[in-house]
């Protein structure tokens, strides 16, 4: 089988693109995850929601003050229109597919009817390879059914990381074919074990960027939010052991 182009890319500008990423890691603006809640009840009458949100600095807010104007604090208020809900938001910056993975086995989670799941931008600039990554994913929805009782696992997909501006050229090229390839590998995966893979809707346009320019900035998350909790609201596969 071929070498896909962004192998083959890393292969050969490996000297280059080392530099880059020094470059970026040292000059990117580090800013912190959301303050606020990170779980809660929302929502009055109806059968209730449990909510589980599992992901990295995305799903914790980055790019933003405060929790309310994250993807969790926006996702949960318009879920609320429609039912009751007990939500809460285990979250961490540089969290990979790996490490969400093993805090799921040292730490017992509560129970989760539905479970979205946020990862993927570090597994991609950690350079985890895809048939690694696979088996870390499949591992994941595995226990998030035994561990969480998750009747729906839905999962957000990678972002066009070829239009972060923070990543300088030919590095940005290579981490946007390198996220687009997982992302098709990853969407057949999971229809494939009956979870919802939810292709990245966002318009990653500089203006919904965040102030680093690689975290989605207020607008981007409000509508993450809207286009997750619209395909919340029709039905989604229910998964099985």
């Amino acid at each position: 089988m071929p070498l896909a182009l962004d192998t083959l890319a890393l292969a050969v500008l490996a000297p280059l693109l080392a530099v880059q990423a020094r470059h970026v890691r040292r000059k990117a603006l580090i800013l912190p995850e959301a303050k606020g809640e990170r779980q809660g009840p929302a929502g009055h009458d109806g059968q209730r929601l449990d909510l589980l949100i599992l992901g990295d600095s995305s799903a914790a807010g980055v790019g933003v003050a405060h929790q309310e104007a994250a993807l969790s604090g926006q996702l949960t208020k318009l879920l609320a229109h429609s039912r009751p809900i007990a939500w809460r938001l285990e979250a961490r910056t540089g969290a990979s597919t790996a490490s969400a993975l093993r805090h799921l086995y040292r730490h017992p989670l509560a129970q989760a009817e539905t479970v979205l799941v946020v990862l993927g931008v570090n597994d991609i600039t950690s350079l985890t390879p895809l048939s690694r990554l696979l088996r870390q994913r499949a591992a994941l929805y595995a226990r998030l059914k035994t561990e969480a009782g998750a009747r729906r696992i839905l999962v957000t997909g990678l972002p066009p990381m070829g239009r972060f501006p923070l990543l300088p050229q030919p590095l940005r090229w290579v981490m946007g074919r390198r996220a687009a390839r997982f992302d098709a590998a990853l969407a057949r995966q999971a229809e494939a074990l009956g979870c919802l893979y939810m292709r990245q809707a966002i318009p990653f346009a500089p203006e919904l960027m965040a102030a680093d320019g690689f975290h989605p900035g207020p607008a981007a998350y409000q509508l993450w939010a809207k286009a997750i909790a619209a395909r919340m609201a029709q039905p989604v596969p229910e998964v099985h052991p």
